[in-house]
């Protein structure tokens, strides 16, 4: 029988990145903590986390956080149903990892009208789209956004569409690097900017136009700030179409290859047993998040 106690310092510690915050956030010492996770191990016969900053769970630790992700979500169920067994605390949050072009361009409208009617909170880990399933395999969120079509075990995978990508920079830098025109051997000696070393979209849009190898960037983890360093002439990089409409109209920033955009696919991934309240945001997501992207081509 698992003891859910044991479970919870396990996921705390995760969530939390250490054994003091996950303390804080259990109204624990630092000690007790410590005390049950060296239970849990005793009780499953072998380590659950590597000890690192921050701690790593094992395999076992994986599969035991993913059991906790879906318990938290069946017991929300469980709870609406039976408002008696609601102990009085304040709710969980939904845990989902998403990259930082969907936070800052369609996410909110696609599931601020759900958040506000189930009264749902969220707990939102910022991941880049090609590396956001990382998080889920590892057991410390419910459900992701990312740029992958395979699911982890015990989990689906739902396209949501794609997001449209242009290459822009400032009509100053545009001058100052590509004064007879833009061509893929310029565009890959002139200096870009990349979200950060997880970020491969410049990478692979200089390979579409055939430019293999290195390139100098800039790194800016930070959407807004990204657009901004584009702005002061720093240097071109792939945006969100959503995202830079007023720079667009306004001359701040402008196409360097217009015939040349760049889709990603972006998939919405989730517990198979992942309780009522996954299902039906599932469901919203799947038919508000089209409004905000392109139909993605199969």
């Amino acid at each position: 029988m698992l003891d859910y106690k044991l479970l919870a310092a396990l996921a705390a510690v995760v969530e939390q990145a250490g054994f003091e915050r996950a303390a804080q956030v259990l109204g624990l010492s630092q000690s007790a903590v410590s005390q049950r996770i060296k239970l849990l191990e005793a009780r499953v016969g072998q380590p659950v986390l590597v000890r690192a900053l921050p701690p790593v769970p094992t395999e076992i630790g994986r599969r035991l956080l993913n059991h906790v992700q879906q318990v938290r979500l069946l017991e929300r169920d469980i709870q609406a149903q039976v408002p008696g067994l609601d102990e009085g605390g304040p709710p969980e949050r939904l845990r989902i990892a998403l990259n930082a072009d969907s936070l800052a361009t369609w996410w909110a409208q696609a599931v601020g009208g759900f958040c506000t009617e189930q009264g749902l909170l969220l707990e939102l880990l910022v991941e880049d789209q090609d590396v956001g399933l990382k998080r889920m395999r590892a057991g410390e969120v419910a459900a992701c956004v990312c740029g992958s079509e395979r699911p982890v075990a015990g989990a689906r995978a739902l396209l949501l569409g794609s997001m449209r990508y242009r290459a822009l920079a400032s009509p100053g830098f545009i001058a100052r690097y590509f004064p007879r025109g833009v061509t893929a051997a310029e565009l890959a000696q002139a200096p870009a900017i990349v979200f950060g070393p997880d970020d491969l979209l410049q990478h692979r849009y200089l390979s579409a136009l055939g430019v293999e190898g290195g390139f100098a960037y800039h790194l800016c983890p930070s959407s807004e700030g990204f657009v901004r360093l584009a702005e002061a002439g720093l240097g071109w990089g792939l945006m969100p179409e959503l995202q830079v409409q007023e720079e667009l109209a306004a001359g701040r920033l402008c196409e360097l290859l217009p015939e040349r955009p760049l889709d990603v696919p972006l998939y919405w991934h989730h517990w198979r047993s992942g309780g009522e309240l996954l299902g039906a945001l599932t469901q919203h997501l799947q038919r508000h998040a089209a409004a905000g992207l392109v139909a993605a081509k199969r």
